[in-house]
């Protein structure tokens, strides 16, 4: 319920802010500053920092939302009001903010979350995540997201709920999920928390 209240409040806000349209930096700074932060560096670990993300896969996600294909009920709010060129425009701001870089809490080098995210996981069939989003994190940029230095809570939802079906605009990560454990999770999300 409470996410129906905050989708409503954001879509109230969204069309009270006034000449938004076509002004990304405004957008950003007065709509989506509250859980991504202004410069795209959120501060609520469970939200996707967006600064350095290709602006391609920023679009491609807010149209996501947008169509039902990816669903959370406060991003279905929020990008409603939204035109074509309203996305685009904050895939651009965002990609030009700088990434705030993280810092992993136990899995560095050497690691096992190391170790998965450059060799994968040969028992399970787990292919490297450096094989799609680069041995830095810097992903391929409309295929691939940036992944380095993302919060590792926002990390690990995203792996669980792309693992039960919750999550499914990526059919690989659908694919790549359902063979990973709990741990695994954890483990690789913080090694890409401190990947610079």
């Amino acid at each position: 319920m409470a996410f129906i209240k905050i989708a409503l409040f954001a879509v109230a806000f969204l069309g009270a802010v006034p000449g938004y349209a076509g002004d990304a930096a405004k957008l950003a700074t007065q709509v989506c500053a509250a859980c991504h932060g202004a410069d795209g560096n959120s501060v609520i670990t469970l939200n996707p920092k967006l600064a350095g993300q290709s602006p391609e896969y920023i679009t491609k996600q807010l149209k996501n939302f947008k169509s039902g294909e990816r669903k959370n009920a406060v991003m279905a709010g929020v990008v409603a009001p939204l035109s074509t060129d309203d996305m685009i425009n904050l895939g651009v701001y965002f990609s030009s903010q700088a990434v705030k870089n993280g810092k992993a809490r136990s899995n560095g080098a050497g690691s096992r979350g190391e170790k998965i995210y450059r060799a994968g996981i040969a028992d399970s069939s787990v292919p490297a995540c450096a094989a799609c989003h680069g041995p830095a994190g810097a992903g391929v940029p409309i295929r691939f997201p940036h992944l380095a230095g993302q919060h590792a809570d926002y990390t690990l939802a995203q792996m669980k709920a792309f693992r039960t079906g919750e999550r499914a605009n990526a059919p690989m990560m659908r694919t790549i999920a359902a063979k990973m454990t709990d741990e695994d999770m954890a483990a690789v999300s913080d090694y890409i928390q401190g990947l610079r």
